[in-house]
């Protein structure tokens, strides 16, 4: 109870950042020389977050009471299984400092891939939006009052005019009703599509089939199943724990599906080979050529650097395909809106034509 009600708190508070800087910092202090617990004094001195203090503070005083630093770790409930593993596999074998590098790289990784993805669909979306929202002002506010204008001096109005001052009188009528449940049933449709683990794939279904950020998705979920895989089994993490941990990160149900199924495959004693011959989505989700690496640095014992060469490789990809994606769409941007503005400006001009026409006559 006490661990969810911590994670609970984690996800509310935004702690991801907090975990990377204290994992980053610890690692720097712990392979300095520095004590453990000496070091997580000087952490919590510089935290401004109070929440993550806590928890600072709530580790040193169990290290100081005798207890490891990966048990320690384990009773605040906000670092995953594979980390725990990282940490205690160090203090094992005596290279603590570096898997605390390790998973600070993880947690920085992570928040690169996601922003890229962000990034890339963040510019789209915030014109997309405000367009809508200029334009619904202009159809609320505006065209109802031009509408008592053209109606006042007899004015045969054009069928888009017609269109667009109906819509104006709908939303001046009832807009206030609305528009609160559309944005409600957006909002809802956003959650579902994308947030819930039930209705997920769906979303994903949908962005796999758009150009462009098909592409992108795939080059960030192959570059952290490289990074991932390889950088975790290098620092002395099992093969199976990695892949859990792979699929902790991934927010695709392909990948996660495909992750169960290598996690299992991997644990009946299947090679890499097999594992892919055998399942059918394997070339949808990973090119033959890095299922040929893969299997070449199973067979030779250079499986982890390969591997972090593929998720190097494929982060260089993602940065080139997550700006080509926003350049692609800038020109379809422009031309929907000057479509939308040429509308609104037709609508209003063609009755002002129609009147001076009348008067001229």
């Amino acid at each position: 109870m006490k661990k969810n009600f911590k994670r609970n708190l984690e996800i509310y508070l935004g702690m991801a950042h907090g975990k990377e800087a204290v994992i980053e910092s610890l690692s720097f202090l712990v392979s300095s020389g520095m004590p453990i617990a000496e070091s997580l004094r000087s952490i919590e001195l510089e935290l401004p977050n109070s929440f993550m203090k806590k928890i600072v503070i709530e580790t040193r005083k169990n290290v100081e009471d005798g207890m490891s630093l990966s048990a320690a770790f384990l009773e605040t409930g906000i670092f995953n299984a594979h980390s725990i593993s990282l940490i205690k596999n160090g203090e094992d074998s005596g290279t603590l400092a570096q898997n605390l590098h390790v998973i600070a790289e993880q947690y920085a990784k992570n928040e690169v891939f996601k922003s890229r993805l962000q990034s890339a669909l963040m510019y789209p979306i915030i014109v997309v939006v405000v367009t809508m929202i200029v334009g619904l002002g202009v159809a609320w506010f505006v065209l109802p009052k031009l509408a008592t204008v053209f109606n006042q001096l007899q004015v045969k109005l054009p069928l888009i005019t017609k269109i667009f001052i109906g819509f104006g009188e709908f939303l001046n009528q009832y807009g206030t009703t609305v528009i609160p449940i559309v944005i409600l049933v957006a909002v809802v449709a956003i959650y579902f599509l994308f947030y819930n683990k039930q209705t997920s794939f769906i979303g994903q279904i949908i962005f796999f089939s758009l150009p462009g950020v098909s592409k992108l998705i795939k080059e960030l979920e192959i570059s952290r199943f490289g990074y991932l895989l390889g950088t975790l089994t290098k620092a002395g993490l099992p093969f199976l724990q990695a892949i859990e941990s792979a699929r902790e990160s991934t927010l695709s149900p392909f990948y996660k599906k495909f992750y169960d199924y290598l996690h299992k495959s991997i644990e009946e004693g299947k090679s890499f080979d097999e594992a892919f011959k055998e399942y059918e989505k394997t070339s949808t989700l990973l090119p033959a050529s890095i299922q040929r690496m893969i299997v070449t640095g199973e067979e030779s014992g250079n499986l982890s650097e390969i591997l972090i060469g593929i998720g190097v490789s494929y982060e260089a990809r993602t940065e080139v395909t997550s700006k080509n994606l926003t350049v692609a769409l800038e020109p379809i941007l422009l031309v929907l809106i000057w479509g939308g503005v040429v509308l609104v400006a037709l609508a209003v001009i063609l009755p002002v034509y129609s009147l001076v026409g009348n008067l001229n006559r």
